[in-house]
């Protein structure tokens, strides 16, 4: 159980508090409500570029980090498709230095050509090291639009293309910025050892006197409902082929999310799973095969991936998945393998709960969905998924013309990327 309180500045700023004074440490957490779903088709890798641009320095601050490091203090961020997420750590006695540093960003950029230009090359390098000339790095590049035709979940964290970023201009950048970075459009949680009346003593100090406005509202094209399986085949010098198969999956919010959950864990979660068991253990098809729900805040996806061995055929591999997930929609779903990862599920929330940084962050998500004490609640809903839940699930998900299939082809010779090690 994690306690908590709660209150919303004029300004619009959700704010929650934790309070654990078993620690001397505090969390400061910020969580917009932007990801890449909110992007330009034409101007795609806007909010992961701003996550960088956001530590180029404020009005007032022109470093973020130096202030921070001098008390103690460490941050980082994450993009995703759904939020932009911003997060420091520190002794709770320094705490104000936090929130100096987050609401002078959150009031204003310090936007130059130069910071644009600097960080602009920083994301191009990430796009081509991580994305186009690492080993299986493009997946997520060629399965998104493949699964989402009409969603802009079909473009990447990163964007679609390189191009989209090396022509940002400081007129897009500075627009992007206005309506999304703002107040009403964040959620701040602070957790550690600082009392709830501190907290909001200091988030009126800090947060406060930033100006307000009219809420972002999404309206956002919902993919339809697939009604014809999709292929494509990729073909690249990587070490071995592999195989992705996405099915539309229900959204975050939905009520059978937690049934299809544990229906992907039954699925593909560890080396008891069905998948696993089947085509790593007893075929040896695949030498791993996994499956995951994405969970996104939209609509999202059941992913089933796996290497193959070295000499086994894509399709006959892809057959075999098939197979598997064929004889789990048509058969009984046994209830010991259901409470086995319902109990792998719980077990996961309470380490969860361990870190003050997971608190603060789950916290955060819990409230952008609609219910912070969601956080408290999600232990309740994973057992009251039944077997009947799980069929039903199964069913609606799994079917064959929900499907989106990724042969990704091992041709030529792999070259393993040479790694120079200096003697000591």
């Amino acid at each position: 159980m994690i306690n908590f309180q709660e209150f919303t500045l004029a300004n619009g700023l959700r704010c929650i508090v934790h309070e654990d004074f078993s620690t001397p440490m505090a969390v400061l957490n910020v969580m917009y409500d932007v990801g890449a779903r909110d992007e330009d088709p034409d101007h795609t890798g806007f909010a992961h570029l701003f996550e960088h641009l956001m530590f180029s320095g404020s009005v007032n601050i022109p470093s973020y980090d130096e202030p921070l490091q001098r008390v103690g203090g460490e941050n980082n961020a994450f993009t995703s498709q759904d939020v932009t997420n911003y997060y420091l750590s520190l002794p709770a006695a320094n705490l104000e230095t936090g929130f100096w540093l987050e609401s002078d960003r959150m009031l204003n950029l310090a936007f130059s050509e130069n910071g644009l230009e600097v960080q602009r090359k920083v994301v191009v390098e990430e796009f081509k090291q991580t994305y186009l000339n690492q080993p299986y790095g493009d997946v997520w590049l060629k399965m998104m639009p493949l699964a989402y035709q009409v969603h802009p979940y079909q473009w990447n964290t990163i964007g679609k293309e390189i191009a989209h970023i090396e022509n940002a201009v400081m007129d897009d950048v500075r627009g992007f910025f206005n309506k999304h970075y703002a107040p009403q459009n964040a959620i701040l949680v602070l957790a550690g050892a600082v009392s709830f009346d501190e907290a909001k003593r200091l988030a009126e100090k800090w947060f406060g006197p930033i100006a307000g406005g009219p809420a972002y509202v999404r309206d956002l094209p919902q993919e339809p409902t697939q009604t014809q399986a999709r292929t494509q085949t990729v073909q690249a010098p990587v070490p071995l082929s592999a195989l992705y198969k996405a099915y539309h999956a229900p959204a975050r919010r939905d009520d059978n999310y937690y049934a299809v959950d544990l229906l992907a864990d039954m699925l593909g979660r560890g080396k008891s799973s069905r998948l696993y068991q089947r085509l790593v253990k007893e075929l040896a098809l695949f030498n791993n095969i996994s499956a995951s729900l994405t969970g996104a805040l939209d609509a999202g996806l059941l992913v089933v991936s796996g290497k193959l061995n070295a000499g086994v055929d894509l399709h006959e591999a892809n057959a075999a998945v098939e197979a598997v997930v064929a004889e789990f929609v048509a058969a009984d779903v046994d209830a010991r393998e259901l409470e086995k990862v319902k109990n792998q599920a719980e077990s996961l929330l309470v380490f969860g709960e361990i870190d003050l940084l997971n608190r603060a962050l789950n916290l955060a998500y819990s409230k952008l969905i609609g219910d912070a004490n969601l956080v408290n609640d999600e232990s309740r809903r994973i057992q009251a998924v039944d077997v009947a839940a799980v069929r039903a699930a199964a069913a609606q998900v799994l079917r064959p013309e929900n499907c989106n299939t990724l042969y990704y082809e091992a041709v030529g010779e792999f070259v393993a990327e040479e790694i120079e090690m200096e003697a000591e």
